[in-house]
């Protein structure tokens, strides 16, 4: 438990760091949206673009593997959505919900936990749900609440809108152009790869620190929040690994390894993407926020007991 906390807790440092700086008045009133904005339009499209430039298909061929993890990720996140929906939530923020149950931390809480349960045979299953996460569900997301935005409902119209309003997303944007720069062959030069991970090496930090600023304004809540919170929680850190370990175990018949790993990187907390995503379209995102500081929180009670199950002595 001692060795996952010490994973957690610079994450803790981050929030905090931007919590004590807003509440000081060290930060403005409109640092939180500002430094989301930094990382929504320059720090994860780099990281995304980098991430796809450099996956190969002999890497992210493990269609088994993929599918238990794909599938459970998306099977908490439709869940969720439809129950959001059917309480009379909004699409967009339906959507918001929905990811914040279903998007595990795995850029930077997988990789250190990884190695230090599994060693390097967890670098290739934590870079595909990395993958996943960051491309497949967040681009979903994306399209739900681009749909929802919309006031057209003409359908040819709406498409149309929806299409436009995504191409202009740096999200969608940077990992489709880091495929298609893949498949050229051609190496980046020194220097394009420097200023990628430069970029790229501030969306985690930076994004904990819009956190941070975000929780430590005094607003309204709404009612029930703080129970969505706590049951979009239990879905992240308990229903999506139960039936990943069901998918994975079961289902697709992974061995034993891959099954642990599927089964961890299922289990971590939410990570900050929801919460960007909120901000970037400017929906509601208190439920966000929450469920992503009580997932981290629980998580080193989760993970640690889970681990231990496992074998592993983190």
């Amino acid at each position: 438990m001692l060795a996952t906390l010490e994973i957690l807790l610079p994450v803790f440092g981050l929030i905090f760091a931007g919590f004590a700086c807003r509440r000081r008045g060290v930060l403005g009133p409109n640092s939180a949206s500002e430094l989301n904005r930094f990382v929504v339009w320059l720090a994860l499209p780099a990281l995304l673009f980098d991430t796809m430039a450099h996956a190969t298909w002999q890497q992210l061929y493990q269609p088994a593997f993929v599918a238990a993890f794909s599938i459970g990720c998306l099977s908490v996140f439709l869940l969720i959505l439809v129950m959001r929906l059917m309480s009379g939530r909004h699409l967009a923020d339906a959507s918001v919900d929905a990811i914040a149950a279903s998007y595990p931390n795995t850029g930077y809480i997988g990789f250190p936990l990884g190695m230090i349960a599994f060693g390097s045979a967890s670098l290739t299953p934590t870079t595909i749900a990395t993958i996943l996460v960051a491309c497949v569900l967040f681009a979903l997301a994306i399209v739900l609440i681009e749909v929802g935005l919309q006031t057209e409902r003409t359908p040819h119209k709406l498409g149309l809108k929806v299409l436009s309003s995504l191409a202009r997303n740096p999200l969608i944007v940077s990992p489709i152009a880091g495929v298609l720069f893949a498949s050229t062959h051609v190496a980046l030069p020194q220097s394009a790869e420097t200023f990628l991970k430069l970029l790229s090496g501030a969306a985690s930090p930076c994004a904990l620190v819009s956190l941070g600023l975000f929780l430590a304004e005094k607003r309204p809540s709404e009612a029930g929040s703080r129970g969505i919170s706590l049951l979009l929680t239990g879905f992240k850190l308990l229903g999506q690994p139960a039936l990943t370990w069901w998918l994975a175990a079961r289902v697709f018949g992974l061995s034993a390894t891959l099954v642990e790993m599927a089964v961890v990187l299922a289990a971590l907390p939410t990570g900050t993407g929801p919460f960007m995503l909120a901000e970037f379209y400017r929906r509601e995102a208190h439920i966000t926020s929450r469920t992503i500081l009580l997932s981290t929180v629980g998580s080193v009670v989760t993970l640690s007991l889970l681990l231990l199950v496992m074998g592993h002595r983190p």
